[in-house]
C-alpha cells in the first residue's frame, strides 16, 4: 500500500471529511472522578448531540485524552482551529503562503501544524465526537483543575489512567470500549496505560511519544537537554495554578486544589537544580525514577499506531517503540515524519503523502474499536518521510536489504568545506596521521539541532539555519565523502567511533551527519552527543554488527558507570546517532561534523562543564587506531 494509502486512504479521508452523523456536541465540564486514594481528577466529557443540543442517548465508544497542560489549552486549540470562520481562514493563509527564499520560511513550516490534523489530536476531536464517539479529556493528577500533586508519569499517575478507564466503562454513555489518543506527554501516558492492559482499552494512537526519557531528551549522552526541559517544567508548573473559571463564577472553588498546589509549587524543581549543579538527582543517572516512567512497550497487547519524526525531541526512541511492540504488522504502525515536535502533520494530507493525522486516527479507531474493515490493517507498517527523497513505505528502519558500511575519518581535504575549522574527508580506508582540534563555539545556535532541541521554536530562524548547516559547521571539524554516483539510501541508527585526546579531565562532543548538495547546502539528517566520561556502554541494551562494532551504542547514566578522562591520553568514544532515513542523490555527499558544543540542544551539567574548562578538544587520526562512521545503506 503506498504512503497515501491508495484507494483505502482516499476513503479514510472522505469518511473523515463527510457530513457528520450528529449535528452537535454537548460538553459536561469539571466532571469529578474519584481515585482509589480519594484524590479527585476532573474531566470534560464531550458527547454527540442532536440539533436541539440533547446528547445522544445510547452507549458509545470513548476516546480518552490525559493531559498535564490543563483542559483550557485543549479548549483554546479547539476554539481557534475549529472556529467556522477563523479556522478555514487560518488554514487558507498557511496553505497559500509561500515564504520560500525569505528569512521567514520557518514560520510557514511551523504553522503547517494547522494543515496536518495535529490540532484535533491535541485539542477536541469534533470529528470523532460527531460521528459516534464520546471524548473524555482529563487533567492528570496535580495539573489543570485536578487535585493532588503532579506525579510526572510515575506509578500513581499510571494507576490513575487505569482507574479513569474503569470509571468510563461504568458510565451510561459508554459501551465499555475505549481508545487513547494524544500528543507528546499524552502519547506517553497512553502507552503506559496500554502496558497495564486495562480490559476496556482497545487501541492507542500515540503522536510523538518517548521510549526512554533520560536518554531521549533529559540527559542525552550525559548532557542536559536545556533547550526543552527547563521551559517545559516551568510551563506545566505554571499552568497548574490556573483555576477553573467556572468554579470561581459558581462559587464552587475547591480549596483542596489550592492546598495541593501549594504543597509542591514547582514539582521536580529541587531535583532539577540538584542534577544541574551537583550532577546528582533523578536527571543524572539511570535509576528507579526513569525505569518507572518509561513505557513498558513489550507488555502492550492492543493495536498501537505511533507517529514520530526524525527531527522530534523524542526521535531517538520512536523507531525503537515500533520494534519493541510485540504485535503483528497489522496491529502496529509507524509513520516517521520530518517535522519538529511543535508541528506534527507537516507534509501530510496532500497527494503522495500520508493522510492527515486526524484521518489516520479516525481510521485506526473505526477499525479497532468499532470493527469497521477499512483496510488500515494493511497500511505500512512503516511509512517514512525519507530526507532527500519523499514518502516511502517499508517494513522496517533500517530498510530491508541494507548493509553495513564503514567510512574512515581522514585529515586530507575534501575540497567541499572550506568554511569549517578543518575540511577533512570520509574515505573507504584509513590513511595518514593527524591531530585535529575543535573548540566550543556558539555558531550552532543557527542549526537544525537547535530547532530540534527547542521542540521547533528555533525553526523560526528559517531554512538558512535548519536546512543548511554551513553556519554551524564553522565551529566544527568536518569529514566529507566524494560525490556519490548512484542514489544511496541510508537508514537506521549510526555510530561514530572517535579517538580523542583532552587537555582537561572532561570533554563533550556533538556530532551531525549531513547530506551535502552540489551547491554546498548541508542538511543535517541525524545527530548525537556524548560527555566523554559517559562513554561506558551497556552491552545488554546495545546493538553490534557481526564484526562486533557498535551500530547502536547505549551509554548508561549511572554514577558507577562514569569513566575517568585522563588529560593527554587517548580516549575512545562510540557516539550513538539517532535513527534516520535519507536518500543521497547522485552528486551529493555525506558529511560528518564534529563539534565541542551544542549550546541550545544540550550542554554538560555544571560540574562536567566546569571540568571541560571549555578547552579545545582533539581528534587523533591514526590508521593503527582509526576513527570511523558506521551506518547501513542500500
Amino acid at each position: 500500500m503506498p504512503a497515501d494509502g491508495g484507494r483505502a486512504g482516499a476513503e479514510w479521508g472522505s469518511t473523515t471529511d463527510a457530513a457528520p452523523m450528529y449535528p452537535s456536541i454537548v460538553a459536561q465540564e469539571d466532571v469529578p472522578i474519584t481515585m482509589s486514594d480519594g484524590v479527585t481528577i476532573r474531566a470534560t466529557v464531550y458527547r454527540p448531540a442532536d440539533a436541539s443540543g440533547q446528547p445522544i442517548n445510547e452507549p458509545l465508544p470513548v476516546v480518552v485524552n490525559l493531559t498535564p497542560y490543563t483542559r483550557l489549552v485543549n479548549t483554546l486549540v479547539d476554539a481557534i482551529s475549529e472556529h467556522p470562520e477563523l479556522g478555514p481562514l487560518l488554514q487558507a493563509v498557511v496553505r497559500d503562503a509561500d515564504l520560500t527564499g525569505t528569512p521567514f520560511d520557518g514560520v510557514e513550516e511551523v504553522a503547517s501544524v494547522l494543515l496536518g490534523g495535529g490540532a484535533r489530536l491535541l485539542g477536541i476531536n469534533r470529528n470523532l465526537i460527531q460521528n459516534g464517539y464520546v471524548q473524555v479529556v482529563a487533567d492528570v493528577r496535580g495539573t489543570g483543575y485536578s487535585q493532588g500533586v503532579w506525579q510526572v508519569l510515575q506509578a500513581r499517575e499510571q494507576q490513575d489512567s487505569v482507574e479513569i478507564l474503569d470509571w468510563i466503562s461504568a458510565q451510561e454513555w459508554s459501551n465499555g470500549d475505549a481508545a487513547i489518543a494524544g500528543i507528546s506527554y499524552s502519547a506517553i501516558n497512553g502507552l503506559q496505560a496500554a502496558s497495564h492492559r486495562p480490559p476496556s482499552l482497545k487501541a492507542v494512537f500515540a503522536v510523538e511519544p518517548a521510549e526512554d526519557l533520560a536518554h531521549d531528551i533529559v540527559m542525552t549522552g550525559g548532557a542536559g537537554g536545556i533547550g526543552f526541559m527547563p521551559l517545559w517544567l516551568t510551563l506545566v508548573n505554571t499552568l497548574k495554578f490556573l483555576p477553573s473559571l467556572e468554579a470561581l463564577l459558581t462559587g464552587q472553588f475547591d480549596p483542596a486544589w489550592l492546598a495541593d498546589r501549594m504543597a509542591e509549587p514547582y514539582v521536580l524543581g529541587e531535583e532539577f537544580l540538584e542534577a544541574t549543579f551537583l550532577a546528582e538527582g533523578i536527571a543524572a543517572y539511570d535509576g528507579p525514577f526513569f525505569a518507572g516512567i518509561n513505557p513498558q512497550v513489550e507488555r502492550i497487547q492492543v493495536p498501537t499506531f505511533v507517529f514520530g519524526s526524525y527531527q522530534d525531541i523524542f526521535a531517538r526512541g520512536q523507531v525503537r517503540i515500533f520494534d519493541r511492540l510485540q504485535l503483528p504488522p497489522t496491529h502496529k504502525k509507524l509513520v516517521m515524519g520530518e517535522n519538529y515536535h511543535a508541528n506534527p502533520g507537516w507534509r501530510m494530507g496532500e497527494a503522495g503523502q500520508p493522510p492527515r493525522l486526524d484521518v489516520l486516527a479516525r481510521a485506526w479507531f473505526d477499525r479497532w474499536v468499532r470493527g469497521v474493515p477499512n483496510g488500515i490493517d494493511n497500511y505500512g507498517p512503516v511509512v517514512s518521510d525519507q530526507m532527500g527523497g519523499g514518502w516511502v513505505t517499508t517494513t522496517s528502519i533500517p530498510h530491508p536489504g541494507s548493509e553495513y558500511r564503514k567510512l574512515f575519518l581522514d585529515a586530507a581535504p575534501s575540497g567541499s568545506a572550506g568554511h569549517s575549522a578543518h575540511d577533512g574527508s570520509l574515505r573507504e580506508t584509513a590513511s595518514g596521521q593527524a591531530r585535529l582540534s575543535v573548540a566550543p563555539g556558539v555558531e550552532n545556535v543557527c542549526s537544525r539541532d537547535s530547532a530540534l532541541g527547542t521542540a521547533g521554536l528555533l525553526a523560526l530562524l528559517g531554512s538558512q539555519c535548519t536546512r543548511d548547516g554551513r553556519t554551524a559547521e564553522r565551529d566544527a571539524v568536518t569529514f566529507t565523502t566524494a560525490p556519490v554516483a548512484q542514489p544511496t539510501q541510508i537508514s537506521g541508527p549510526m555510530n561514530l567511533r572517535l579517538v580523542t585526546r583532552h587537555d582537561a579531565p572532561e570533554g563533550f562532543w556533538h556530532v551531525t551527519v549531513s547530506d551535502v548538495a552540489p551547491d554546498g547546502t548541508s542538511t543535517t539528517v541525524t545527530s548525537g552527543g556524548l560527555v566523554s566520561s559517559r562513554r561506558a556502554i551497556d552491552q545488554a541494551r546495545s546493538t553490534t554488527t557481526p564484526d562486533g562494532d557498535y551500530i547502536d551504542a547505549v551509554h548508561p547514566l549511572t554514577r558507577e558507570s562514569r569513566l575517568p578522562v585522563v588529560p593527554g591520553e587517548r580516549t575512545v568514544l562510540d557516539i550513538d546517532l539517532r535513527h534516520t532515513d535519507a536518500l543521497l542523490k547522485p552528486g551529493h555527499r555525506l558529511r560528518v561534523s564534529v563539534f565541542a558544543s551544542s549550546l541550545v540542544r544540550y550542554i554538560p551539567l555544571i560540574p562536567d562543564l566546569a571540568a571541560t574548562g571549555l578547552r579545545p578538544q582533539h581528534i587523533d587520526l591514526d590508521p593503527a587506531e582509526p576513527s570511523w562512521l558506521l551506518f547501513t545503506e542500500k
